[in-house]
């Protein structure tokens, strides 16, 4: 099953995306898994982080796609903390 990161993004409300785009980006930051990520996503996130659009639901969509492919189980481990459960079990089940 393939996720669909931007309707995923749909459900996660304005205020959560600040405090959950922090939180991803440090993950990607301290991630030594970063040997995974392609130049492609790579490119997206650096170009959405420039612009100021992290934030964004594309910008979301991104940051979810590059953390879960460096550090999934850290991941569900943010998402549960920032009680967002429904979330992790979206991203558990793909």
């Amino acid at each position: 099953m393939v996720l669909d990161y931007r309707r995923l993004v749909t459900t996660i409300s304005t205020e959560k995306r600040e405090i959950l785009s922090k939180k991803l980006v440090d993950l990607i930051l301290t991630s030594k898994n970063d040997d995974r990520m392609p130049n492609q996503l790579a490119n997206a996130m650096l170009y959405h982080w420039q612009h100021d659009a992290l934030k964004s639901e594309s910008g979301m969509a991104v940051l979810l796609e590059t953390v879960l492919l460096l550090e999934p189980e850290k991941t569900f481990n943010a998402l549960e903390e920032l009680q967002m459960t429904d979330i992790a079990k979206q991203v558990k089940r793909r």
